[in-house]
């Protein structure tokens, strides 16, 4: 499957009084992310009904090692700000795309 794409959903629950400033940094982030080698797309999606839990998706033509480390704000210490964002401990998973769908 040369051509599949990875995906990695992570879960994120975000102190209700940080949202909107996990909302502008993360999409920031998003934004940067995809300059990388590989990654075709990074989408940041916020819970309807708790608008406290985002889901972030990430598309990338590789299977990811490590986490973004060459994005901007990534070097200026992000990982660190978002993780005092939380309200509890981030969860991710990977998984592979399997639909027939190229178009990517």
């Amino acid at each position: 499957m040369p051509n599949t794409l990875h995906v990695v959903l992570v879960q994120v629950h975000v102190q209700p009084h940080l949202v909107e400033a996990f909302r502008i940094s993360t999409l920031a982030n998003a934004s940067e992310s995809v300059k990388e080698p590989g990654v075709a797309r990074f989408d940041v999606a916020q819970d309807m009904d708790d608008p406290t839990r985002f889901v972030l998706i990430e598309f990338t033509t590789e299977p990811l090692v490590r986490p973004h480390t060459r994005t901007p704000l990534t070097i200026v210490g992000g990982a660190m700000k978002w993780a005092a964002m939380m309200a509890e401990p981030r969860t991710s998973k990977k998984y592979i795309n399997v639909s027939e769908d190229d178009t990517w």
